[in-house]
């Protein structure tokens, strides 16, 4: 059953009365008929490498297998508030696999980008029994997590460490993420970025080589928190390494609202879920 904006609201309206979380409202305001979630799937050790599964339950055969990395500065986050994203996405026909990965101060970079690589790794070796095409993996991420997906699509050791290859990867979108920002000058982020000071391995426009996966790059015009720049930046140089890369910017979309935009109730603002979707059936199998 579809819901109707009307009834969006109104679920909306009933959340912020009960004293819900704004993550709270966003996911009860998301269909859910026809997804299935498993939660709480361990794909390393410690309580930051769980992760939950979303699947469509009426999907015939292998389906596309995206892996998303929520944002947080590297220092917040937590895998169950991102249904109201992977649900709208596995609802198209997707299995999506949401990880939690270790936080600043447990960890300083990059040891999230390990974690990330590994629940990656998790999801290429069940994606079978998930009902997934092993040969058609997506990371998809936005703001701190996009950056961490552009880092595995750009800089191949890491996926290496977890016993993968980025050619395996059938593409990467990052939403709102940031590639290119010396100097660093956010009191929060500088020590998450400690063994690396403030130099060029910190960046992901460092590592462009023209090899990596497809990339579909997005952000808002009204970003204040990342600035489209970064995109832009990005783009420009893989496009100008020979590799493959689409970028848009949206008018009027501010930092989060690009990934409220995968709601019913903030669809119409942007149509960021259309594009990514657009952009995971695109590309062609791995191998």
């Amino acid at each position: 059953m579809t819901l109707s904006r009307a009834a969006l609201i109104a679920t909306l309206c009933a959340a912020l009365l009960a004293g819900c979380s704004p993550a709270s409202i966003l996911n009860a305001t998301v269909p859910r008929d026809g997804v299935a979630a498993l939660r709480g799937l361990a794909y390393g050790d410690g309580p930051r490498r769980m992760l939950d599964v979303y699947r469509n339950t009426g999907a015939a055969g292998p389906v596309p297998l995206v892996v998303f990395l929520y944002g947080g500065s590297w220092r917040m986050g937590e895998r169950g508030t991102y249904a109201f994203l992977a649900t709208p996405l596995a609802a198209r026909g997707a299995v999506v696999v949401v990880p939690d990965y270790r936080l600043y101060p447990e960890v300083a970079f990059p040891g999230f980008l390990d974690d990330n690589a590994q629940a990656v790794a998790w999801a290429v070796a069940h994606a079978g029994e998930l009902g997934a095409d092993p040969r058609r993996v997506f990371i998809v991420g936005h703001s701190a997590g996009a950056y961490n997906a552009a880092m595995l699509a750009l800089d191949p050791r890491w996926l290496a460490h977890a016993g993968l290859d980025r050619a395996g990867i059938a593409g990467v979108a990052g939403l709102a993420g940031p590639y290119d920002f010396l100097p660093m000058t956010d009191p929060d982020i500088i020590p998450v970025f400690a063994p690396v000071a403030d130099g060029p391995a910190s960046q992901p426009v460092s590592y462009v080589d023209g090899r990596n996966p497809p990339l579909l790059l997005l952000a808002g015009d009204a970003d204040t928190t990342v600035r489209p720049g970064n995109t832009r930046s990005l783009a420009a140089r893989v496009a100008a390494a020979g590799g493959p890369v689409q970028s848009r910017i949206y008018p009027g979309l501010g930092h989060v609202g690009i990934v409220t935009a995968f709601t019913p109730l903030f669809r119409r603002r942007a149509p960021v879920l259309d594009d990514v979707w657009r952009f995971i059936t695109a590309q062609r199998p791995t191998g």
